[in-house]
């Protein structure tokens, strides 16, 4: 067998996220259905981490194994052709043996992006932003180096996933510059991160910046533990996975 290990981008606006599921239109369904009629049978993909519904992705990484003789073989201009148009293999080739998707990656990266002027959205920003309304972005950065670092992030955890440990080591949040002055992106990288947690840890930064919760605040409720004591999940469409890192 051989294994191939794909690079992948989607808007994730008319997807029911990216795991397989019987009724629902998912990336890994349509990914798994264009495979099976190239390799003339069912196909299993594994994905580096699951999206939800709605979350888009610039550098999803996935791996199928094949049969020998696939040497060459054109992998991403094949897919492509069958693959509709809101899903898209950026690159494709053959990895080792021993690559996994899931269980290798090393650390993540999403971006996510909000709107910031109350009385509109460009329609063509719509389904990427999260439409906020203004913020101040100094007390966002002060929230956000309370949440980088090492941490248990059991109060910015969704309920939905069982894990070992909801430690995780973030190492970045920045703020970069967005296409437009009404508009910011904000970058989370970390070894991990718990069911949807980028969104948690957003609107958390996010209630800072309007002033309804203080600096000192978001530390407890980092401390706490408790997903309660946390602002609500924010909108998914605002989330992009934008890179998953492998090796040492």
């Amino acid at each position: 067998m051989m294994r191939i290990r794909l690079t992948l981008a989607y808007e994730g606006t008319d997807f029911c996220g990216w795991q397989l599921q019987p009724s629902d239109r998912t990336v890994q369904g349509e990914l798994e259905r264009a495979l099976s009629v190239i390799l003339g049978g069912p196909v299993r993909v594994h994905g580096s981490g699951r999206t939800d519904s709605g979350v888009h992705a610039l550098g999803q990484v996935a791996h199928f194994d094949c049969p020998d003789g696939r040497e060459g073989f054109p992998w991403r201009r094949s897919l492509n052709a069958l693959l509709p148009p809101d899903v898209r293999v950026v690159a494709a080739g053959v990895a080792a043996d021993d690559f996994h998707a899931r269980f290798g990656a090393r650390s993540k990266t999403y971006e996510y992006r909000l709107w910031h002027e109350r009385e509109f959205c460009l329609p063509q920003r719509r389904r990427f932003v999260w439409a906020c309304g203004p913020v101040d972005f100094e007390r966002m950065e002060a929230a956000a180096r309370v949440l980088t670092g090492e941490h248990d992030f059991a109060a910015f955890q969704n309920v939905g996933t069982d894990v070992g440990s909801t430690v995780r080591t973030v190492t970045a949040i920045e703020r970069l510059a967005a296409d437009s002055p009404l508009e910011s992106a904000w970058r989370f990288s970390a070894d991990g991160f718990l069911k949807q947690m980028v969104r948690n840890l957003m609107g958390c930064m996010v209630a800072c910046g309007r002033g309804k919760l203080s600096v000192e605040e978001v530390r407890t409720i980092l401390a706490s533990g408790d997903r309660t004591t946390a602002p609500a999940t924010v909108p998914p469409q605002g989330l992009t996975l934008i890179s998953v890192v492998y090796g040492a």
